[in-house]
């Protein structure tokens, strides 16, 4: 059974979850990346505006952050607007999800970075889509 959260303290919980969601995202990819990168020896390369460059965990710690953060504000958005922002987001970052897959299998430089780098962005997907849906105003 669901308990009511008491309308005073809902925003300051659902802020510090979404917040630790997005942490735990970029946890996740960045250990994904220490798996891949140093322990397993891939060399993640990427194809970038016609040269090639090595994917660092600066790289993989930002993009995610910046697309939890992105998730995050889109959510905050439809809940203003609509009465079903979990179901709108969750549709919307399922998508945004799969068309950012794109990048890594057009742009990743060889099978094992092409791999990884889906990997990823699935990873930081697994974490950010339920995590973020899960803290939707209902």
């Amino acid at each position: 059974m669901e308990t009511a959260i008491p309308s005073s303290t809902a925003r300051p919980v659902r802020r510090r979850d979404r917040l630790l969601t997005v942490l735990a995202a970029t946890v996740a990819t960045l250990v994904g990346w220490v798996v891949a990168v140093p322990l397993a020896g891939v060399e993640l390369t990427a194809r970038s505006g016609g040269g090639e460059q090595r994917v660092g965990p600066v790289a993989v710690a930002v993009s995610t952050l910046l697309a939890g953060l992105a998730g995050w504000a889109l959510l905050a958005v439809l809940e203003r607007f609509t009465g079903r922002a979990g179901t709108v987001w969750t549709v919307v970052a399922v998508l945004v999800l799969l068309l950012s897959l794109l990048g890594p299998v057009g742009g990743g430089v060889g099978r094992a970075a092409t791999l990884t780098l889906v990997a990823l962005h699935l990873l930081a997907g697994a974490v950010l889509v339920p995590g973020l849906r899960r803290t939707a105003v209902r």
